[in-house]
């Protein structure tokens, strides 16, 4: 079968789960960039607690967020859809109003708006990805995954910089950026749920393979992925804590730096994934990974230019960073996606985001700790550590899995009430 590289608008709208699935994505991602990176700033300033017990919440969110994964794996494995990705949205409303009721110096309150906000956060990438494998097909689908997460970074960049121009009103302002945020997400759910897509479960093979779990191909892919993840955190921790503190640049650098990412991924993910369809989705996963290294090379070679060049030279690689960082998205999902048997789909994309949580959970951790230590160490540990994922990605052997042709079986048939089709 001959794959395209080019795939209309309205194709990718459909294969994404039609225009008024879109649409919630849309608003649902502007909503989210309206208060997600404020949300610290909002409990030191609108609730007054300190900066430790803030952090304290919001870390038990996300945790509490990765432990409920599996119970939204096997969610996902009794064939529902849109409905999980609408109860999604809604776990935030929730948080959201919890957030709006606290009174100033509530600590319990904000934990308990923490926790919903995180368990809403990552139970969406899984829900949705389960969505468009329903949906779409093949490389198909993976374009489908990558124009959704292109729109999802330029929704959240919208509401970041109409945030950032919201601030000068303080505590109300927040106010009442949470609260756009709890309607965004009320409005997108909505929208969400009345696609009424989900699908018929997959029946388990027949010949006593299991029925939980990611096939043990898949072990390798899902560890690597826990450092591949560094590379999202590496625009708003990493070249920030280098920029300003070790080698004493401009703020400005470092907001360049996270708009230039920001624009690359919403202008280039769906081109260059759909460019990238011509190779396998493992083969392009492990060159992701070599660009990524190199790219953190990169980073110590433009910390020792000296002043005047090495802030520029630090932007510039930067573009090479992103790049490797379009590459991972477009075919990290997409692989596990493809790789998954039909009737765990649910529970491996679980698992895979399992691993993408801990990787962002752990890595601003790791990131501070080796910063310290000097370039050298920081991104010294970060390249080695990415270019042994990516032989691991490389080495690992499917078993006959149909992870990269271009055709492969989906979780079941898809079933949608025809009144309700976008």
């Amino acid at each position: 079968m001959a794959i395209t590289t080019k795939i209309a608008p309205r194709d990718l709208v459909r294969a994404s789960g039609g225009p008024r699935y879109a649409v919630a994505l849309a608003v649902d991602a502007l909503g989210t960039g309206l208060l997600r990176p404020f949300l610290l700033l909002y409990g030191v300033t609108v609730l007054r607690l300190s900066a430790p017990a803030t952090g304290v919440a919001m870390t038990a969110g996300i945790v509490a967020g990765l432990v409920c994964m599996p119970a939204v794996g096997r969610w996902l494995d009794r064939g529902a859809r849109s409905t999980v990705v609408a109860a999604s949205m809604l776990v935030r409303v929730l948080g959201v109003a919890l957030l709006l009721a606290a009174p100033a110096g509530h600590a319990g309150l904000f934990a308990a708006a923490a926790l919903f906000l995180g368990i809403g956060n990552q139970a969406w990438p899984a829900a949705h990805a389960a969505l468009v494998a329903t949906v779409a097909r093949g490389r198909e689908r993976d374009a489908a995954l990558a124009g959704g997460r292109a729109l999802r970074n330029a929704g959240m960049g919208v509401g970041a910089l109409l945030a950032t121009v919201c601030l000068a009103g303080g505590t109300t302002a927040l106010r009442v950026l949470a609260a756009g945020t709890g309607l965004a997400c009320l409005v997108a759910a909505c929208l969400a749920w009345s696609v009424r897509l989900r699908a018929c479960p997959a029946a388990a093979p027949a010949d006593g393979a299991p029925h939980e779990g990611p096939a043990p191909r898949m072990r390798a892919l899902l560890a690597a992925n826990v450092v591949y993840v560094f590379c999202l955190n590496v625009p708003e921790i990493a070249l920030p804590l280098v920029l300003v503190t070790q080698l004493g640049a401009s703020p400005v650098w470092s907001a360049a730096v996270f708009v230039a990412n920001t624009v690359l991924v919403v202008t280039l993910q769906v081109p260059l994934t759909v460019l990238m369809s011509r190779c396998p989705r493992r083969a392009v996963l492990a060159v992701a990974g070599v660009v990524l290294a190199a790219s953190y090379l990169g980073f110590l070679a433009a910390a020792s230019l000296g002043p005047g060049w090495d802030a520029p030279a630090v932007a510039a690689v930067s573009v090479i960073c992103t790049i490797g960082e379009i590459l991972y998205a477009g075919s990290a999902t997409a692989l596990v996606t493809a790789l998954a048997p039909a009737h765990v789909l649910g529970r491996t994309l679980a698992r895979f985001e399992l691993s993408t949580g801990f990787g962002l959970a752990v890595s601003p951790l790791v990131i501070t700790a080796l910063a310290p230590r000097g370039p050298g160490t920081l991104w010294g540990a970060l390249a080695a550590a990415t270019l042994f994922s990516a032989s691991a990605v490389a080495l690992e052997k499917d078993g006959g899995a149909p992870g990269d042709r271009a055709a492969v079986p989906e979780a079941g048939e898809l079933v949608r009430s025809p009144a309700s089709a976008p």
